[in-house]
């Protein structure tokens, strides 16, 4: 591990991205590795892996809608009632740019989620949902392409029975809504499915329901396994890069179609 310097931006540094990414969900998204404390007390340890370290080719669209070069945490100026950490944004862009080798320019990632939000407040109408499209709307005006949605959610909805059961209909509805506001009818969707919702009854219930979805050009990776800090809901910074692996691998190998096999450099391993 390594502790992140302050980014230092140069004059020639890219002004946007190339090939764009949207990261949404709730707090397993926007991060909570490296967190502790508690209540008010929280406070991030700003060590930061390796594979999240600053690159001038990984861009982070801010809250106030510009670019900048990325760094952790991705998500301090959108979950801002949150103390924000480690997340899996920048383990993936770097594990993509490091495996595509059509990813030649810019990449930029584009931070949405929000902690502590059930899926039914990302409906089409509410203040989540319509600000996480009007961010992907804005992200394309100077050029680039949205390459895909990144969700990682579902703890907040593992409490009730009814919340549960309701999840797989809501989340194919949010999907079919974003592709069509954003005009992307087979945009890449890209599914966390849960490890844990702390002490909630109906994980099994929620993470049926992200496996078993059956959506076109949709894919869900497994979080189950990875470590979690003590709050028994969190994933750990280890286990955020990690899945920012996981999760370019599943975007490299299902997404990619017209690249080779042979082209996809290196190992996926962490």
């Amino acid at each position: 591990m390594a502790t992140d310097p302050e980014k230092t931006p140069t004059v020639d540094e890219p002004k946007t991205a190339d090939q764009i990414f949207i990261l949404s969900g709730q707090s397993n998204m926007s991060g909570r590795g490296g967190v502790t404390g508690h209540g008010p007390h929280k406070k991030w340890d700003a060590i930061v892996p390796l594979e999240c370290r600053p690159d001038p080719q990984i861009l982070r669209f801010t809250a106030h809608l510009h670019w900048e070069r990325a760094h952790e945490p991705l998500h301090r100026d959108i979950d801002s009632k949150k103390t924000c950490g480690v997340g899996p944004g920048m383990a993936f862009a770097r594990a993509v740019r490091a495996h595509d080798p059509k990813c030649t320019g810019p990449l930029g990632l584009v931070p949405c989620a929000v902690g502590g939000t059930a899926i039914r407040e990302w409906a089409r109408g509410s203040h989540l949902y319509e600000n996480m499209v009007r961010r992907a709307r804005e992200s394309v005006r100077g050029g680039g392409r949205i390459q895909g949605l990144i969700w990682y959610q579902g703890e907040s909805d593992s409490y009730t029975r009814e919340d549960a059961e309701g999840y797989k209909g809501k989340m194919e509805e949010l999907v079919k809504n974003v592709r069509a506001d954003l005009g992307l009818p087979l945009l890449p969707i890209i599914q966390v499915a849960i490890v844990s919702g702390g002490d909630a009854a109906y994980v099994e219930t929620v993470r049926e329901a992200q496996l078993g979805m059956r959506v076109e050009n949709a894919v869900c990776v497994d979080a189950k396994g990875l470590d979690l800090k003590k709050d028994n809901l969190h994933l750990t910074t280890e286990a955020q890069v990690k899945l920012g692996a996981m999760l370019a691998e599943a975007y490299v190998k299902n997404f990619l179609i017209l690249l080779p096999d042979a082209l996809i450099r290196g190992s996926w391993r962490c």
